[in-house]
């Protein structure tokens, strides 16, 4: 067994082979002059960049500000998708009135409302939180109405043979039983929210990440702009990271969850 973990040991460490061997190249290929800095700012410039702008403190507020409105749409899309998957996924005529409606809109490219939100919203927060609320809907949704349907009949019928009422039986078994859906849901959620967020900071954005890549734009600063997507990364893995957690720590029933 140990041999076994030494191997896996050293594929885990040679993973990072190619990512640095990248890194490398690309440092090379801006100081040699293959790469002109107008066209992509080599590393070591990007990292001089990120330590002057947190030693300032004009990355840390913008993050603020991008965070902020990550924030707002994703609890109101959560809340909602929650919301409308309990009301299609408990009841016969709640799923009649609620998922051909979803069904509908979630084929709707969320990008292709940015002009409709302008009209309807203006061009101050209201329409970046929206279509992120939007956005973020669905995959909740979808997820926790199929945990819901897909909760096993026997598991109920046992349950009715207890004694339990109605509203017990979704409290104590069908929620529980749909919580490994809602959660893949919500890393879904996550991601798409930070996606479209790149494109709702577009929209005449005084602050934010988004702010930052328009003006880096402008006066041709690439250094500025990777530095921002790659933010943009790791608040994408620190979003999935923390669900991750959530879901080892309520889900610790599961027999895939438990170590052996």
């Amino acid at each position: 067994m140990r041999f076994f973990r030494d191997i896996a040991g050293k594929l885990g460490r040679s993973r990072w082979l190619s990512p640095v061997l990248l890194l490398l190249l690309w440092e090379l290929g801006a100081r040699t002059g293959i790469i002109p800095e107008h066209i992509l700012a080599a590393p070591s410039a990007v990292g001089g960049t990120l330590l002057g702008m947190l030693a300032s403190g004009e990355l840390v507020s913008n993050l603020l500000v991008s965070f902020g409105r990550v924030l707002a749409g994703l609890v109101i899309g959560v809340v909602t998708g929650c919301a409308l998957a309990l009301v299609a996924g408990l009841s016969r005529p709640g799923e009649v009135a609620v998922d051909p409606l979803m069904q509908i809109n979630r084929t709707i490219p969320t990008l292709a409302l940015t002009p409709l939100f302008i009209v309807w919203f203006g061009i101050g927060e209201t329409p970046k939180i929206a279509l992120i609320a939007f956005a973020s809907t669905f995959p909740v949704y979808l997820n926790l109405y199929s945990g819901i349907r897909g909760v096993d009949l026997r598991l109920l019928e046992a349950s009715r043979s207890f004694g339990l009422n109605r509203a017990e039986l979704i409290w104590h078994v069908i929620l529980p039983g749909a919580l490994p859906s809602l959660l893949v849901g919500l890393r879904y959620s996550l991601s798409i929210s930070i996606l479209v967020l790149v494109v709702a900071e577009q929209i005449n954005a005084s602050a934010g990440l988004g702010y930052l890549i328009n003006n880096a734009r402008d006066f041709m600063r690439t250094d500025i702009i990777v530095m921002c997507l790659i933010v943009y990364a790791i608040l994408g893995l620190g979003a999935d990271w923390l669900v991750r957690i959530v879901e080892n720590r309520a889900l610790v029933w599961r027999p895939s969850l438990v170590e052996q």
